[in-house]
């Protein structure tokens, strides 16, 4: 009976992966003997590109550094196949993934490390009533299934860490899908106001601030919510970030249902078009001009344009 092949069990080791591509890039750092890596050497070689001091500029809270850490702690957890409660097992192209998605990552790097082309990910909004994880940093591996198993915990506002608990789960989580995503790729992280500014400079570390494509406005809510003590607020915000500069923008490729609206009754020779309101609903002086139709008709604009 042929021997079966040993499977590592544990998840992608980043840190020792990033040791090894330091020693390539500065093989003059390696100890002798011990093969570590002397980071007073490495600091020396690069010189003046080390920040100096103890003022600089950052995005700090407690727990931060024990977080870095744990979303570099290879996890020993198990994805379990389940045939049974599966669409098309032979044939899907699909992966469902349900459980702990801090280790459900970390998992998924040693298949996924560098080819995910775009994640979209709706996290809790920390309102004071989002289930938010109690990551136990530092913690054996069966006190950290304990903690995650907790479901129903909220992030309290009254609480002493109410921003720390969520910026924590978030950051470890953050780190995590940027690994995972090609250098081509998207990443759309959906938020509201109470956590969009400090969502922006975490990812702003995460991902790069370069790498901040836009953020866009969802409007979930059309119907007035009628608050006597503040503002109406109908939307959400989505931030976008690329990988690096390898993504590129592509047009939608037109489909007939797209051209519904257009036609060419007048034979344009630009092609299909459909009629429009040209009038700019703001007034400003150096947009006062002709407009010229394809029949040649002269459109004057309204002399009291400016006149509300």
């Amino acid at each position: 009976m042929a021997e079966l092949p040993k499977v590592d069990l544990e998840s992608k080791d980043l840190v020792a992966e990033r040791i090894e591509q330091i020693k390539a890039l500065f093989p003059e750092i390696v100890t002798e003997g011990e093969g570590t890596v002397d980071f007073e050497k490495l600091r020396l070689i690069l010189g003046d590109e080390i920040e100096e001091g103890d003022e600089r500029y950052a995005f700090i809270w407690p727990g931060k550094a024990d977080a870095i850490r744990q979303s570099q702690t290879p996890s020993r957890a198990t994805l379990k196949p389940m045939p049974s409660q599966s669409v098309n097992w032979n044939d899907t192209k699909n992966l469902y993934i349900e459980g702990d998605n801090l280790e459900a990552m970390k998992l998924l790097l040693r298949g996924y490390f560098g080819k995910v082309k775009v994640i979209f990910t709706d996290p809790p909004y920390n309102t004071g009533h989002d289930f938010v994880y109690k990551d136990t940093f530092g913690d054996s591996l069966e006190g950290y299934r304990e903690q995650v198993g907790l479901t129903g915990q909220a992030n309290a506002d009254t609480s002493g860490r109410y921003h720390t608990n969520w910026l924590t789960m978030m950051y470890l989580r953050l780190r995590l899908a940027r690994e995972l995503l090609s250098d081509d790729g998207l990443i759309f992280i959906c938020i509201d106001d109470n956590e969009h500014a400090n969502l922006q400079k975490i990812c702003d570390e995460v991902f790069g601030d370069a790498n901040r494509i836009a953020t866009i406005i969802w409007q979930h809510s059309i119907q007035p919510k009628g608050y006597l003590s503040g503002f109406s607020v109908h939307h959400n915000e989505i931030l976008v970030y690329q990988k690096s500069e390898n993504y590129e923008l592509q047009a939608l490729e037109r489909k007939p249902e797209d051209n519904k609206a257009y036609s060419n009754p007048d034979n344009d020779p630009k092609g299909p078009w459909r009629s429009g309101d040209v009038r700019n609903a703001l007034y400003r002086p150096n947009l006062i001009y002709d407009v010229i139709t394809p029949s040649g008709k002269v459109i004057k604009p309204c002399p009291n344009a400016h006149v509300r």
